[in-house]
């Protein structure tokens, strides 16, 4: 006879991993929005270009680009209040659009950063070089890729490790950076105004925050530039799941690192024009990067390593915090099945998306290796190309918020302003700005190499090619799988609007 043994159910499928919820907080959330734009890094790239192109009036064109960005800024707040998605545009899109446009935005955003990734760590590592006096190393190229390549490694292993500590990691080097940006303009301003300046030195004057001083094609030109030196704020936003109150928190912390930004910019802008003259910048053409290694001696004397750790420790932040949009975008798209499943993964221990998180830095690896194999010039031709990118996909959210929030744009005037009207506006700029790049990037003469690809510009070829390749992936995985292109467009739901 046999004995009744009990009835076992299957044992129970463990719950897959979730990113943290309430990892960091706002006041970290606004660290890694500012360490995202790399403030010393892009000012090095474009105060140069920009003073070459209007003059004194650099500080009215770096105002004037803030314009579009705390357009955008606002069409981010209001969408994540509504959808605290780590994908952002690709989430927010796709609700007010439709997936097509919402895999594209996407696709941007993650190819911004496999652009951006590799140049950042190749700055971090010449001007670490040059902090310690190791100025003939940053000579060598083999040396100074394969250091990049390690830093790019080890800044992904930081994020893999946890958004908390990510999150002190950047409280550190912002603070490094921002006070010596600040030592540098105050030291800048206070020997210009005192006559002590061994350059050209001009006084400044309120005047310089007229971006029309030089007359609109130079200003156009100028923005081109200027937007650039604003963009990485919304990494505050992608990491809106892992902040504390998700719902408003990130999209204050993206607000208000462009406000600091600009402050920030206009003060070490003001700072170095008065103290250079304008002469001293525009001759030093094609040493853009260089720019405060060579205004950092004049200015400090033997403190200039405080102004070439600015640079370094602004461009090592960055390298992390650009791998957090596109990893957490990588993320989002994976696990509404517009990309394969495994790009979803999150490591249980660590909740954060590692494997979209090291295939990032992998590709970026690979096109940093690559574009030096090719040339210096074609890794700062494909830097210029990002310019189409952002606009795209910045434009493409100040859209989608108009579209998604229609239907209470006219119950009041702040809904109007702030939700309708003003993302509008944003992306109109941003999509004029990007006609005008088209044309200005179709020139070789104005590419790093002087050359012609398909009888076109370098960073336009490159532009260009980064679109095509994501249409053919997105067709691909559309035939492939299309359960993400089920999804409909919506509206926001009532009462989405109150603060």
């Amino acid at each position: 006879m046999r004995r009744n043994t009990p009835m076992t159910s299957p044992p129970a499928t463990a719950p897959e991993a979730e990113l943290k919820q309430g990892a960091i907080t706002f006041l970290d959330a606004l660290v890694i929005g500012l360490a995202s734009t790399s403030p010393a890094y892009s000012l090095a790239a474009v105060i140069g270009p920009v003073v070459a192109l209007v003059g004194v009036y650099a500080p009215g064109v770096l105002l004037a680009s803030f314009v579009p960005m705390l357009l955008i800024a606002s069409a981010f707040y209001y969408l994540n209040k509504v959808d605290q998605d780590c994908g952002t545009t690709f989430s927010w899109v796709t609700r007010a659009l439709g997936p097509w446009f919402g895999w594209i935005g996407g696709w941007a955003i993650a190819m911004t950063g496999v652009l951006v990734i590799g140049s950042l760590a190749d700055v971090a590592v010449r001007f670490g070089l040059l902090t310690v006096g190791l100025d003939s190393w940053t000579e060598n190229t083999a040396l100074v890729v394969t250091l990049a390549a390690a830093v790019i490694v080890v800044m992904t292993a930081v994020c893999v490790l946890g958004t908390e500590i990510s999150a002190r990691f950047q409280n550190v080097l912002i603070l490094a950076q921002v006070v010596s940006l600040l030592v540098f303009a105050g030291v800048a301003l206070g020997r210009a105004i005192a006559g002590d300046s061994p350059l050209d030195a001009i006084t400044p004057s309120f005047s310089w925050l007229n971006p029309f001083g030089e007359g609109g094609a130079a200003l156009t030109a100028g923005l081109l530039l200027g937007v650039f030196v604003y963009w990485g704020w919304e990494s505050a936003v992608n990491l809106t799941e892992e902040t504390q109150d998700s719902a408003s928190a990130p999209g204050r912390a993206g607000i208000f690192s462009t406000v600091v930004l600009l402050v920030t910019y206009l003060a070490v802008a003001f700072a170095v024009v008065a103290f250079a003259g304008t002469t001293f910048l525009t001759d030093n053409e094609g040493e853009e990067e260089q720019i405060f290694a060579l205004l950092g001696e004049q200015v400090l004397g033997g403190w200039d390593w405080v102004l070439l750790l600015s640079v370094a420790t602004s461009a090592l932040a960055s390298t992390q915090t650009t791998i957090i949009p596109a990893s957490r975008t990588g993320l989002s798209m994976a696990r509404r099945a517009a990309l394969p499943k495994r790009l979803a993964h999150i490591s249980p221990r660590f909740r954060t998306p590692d494997v979209s998180t090291w295939v990032v830095a992998g590709i970026a690896i690979g096109w940093y290796v690559l574009a030096n194999v090719i040339s210096e010039n074609a890794l700062f031709d494909s830097l210029t190309a990002l310019s189409l990118l952002i606009a795209f996909y910045y434009s493409l959210t100040g859209i989608a918020c108009a579209v998604y929030y229609r239907r209470q744009l006219l119950r009041s005037v702040r809904n109007f302003l702030l939700i309708g009207l003003g993302p509008v506006v944003g992306a109109g700029l941003l999509i004029w700005l990007l006609v005008r790049s088209i044309g200005d990037l179709n020139d070789p003469e104005a590419s790093s190499s002087g050359t012609t690809w398909f009888g076109m510009g370098p960073p336009l070829v490159i532009g260009i090619a980064i679109f095509l390749i994501g249409t053919v992936v997105m067709i691909g995985w559309r035939l492939r799988d299309g359960t993400f292109w089920r999804e409909r467009p919506s509206t926001a739901p009532e009462g989405a609007t109150t603060p």
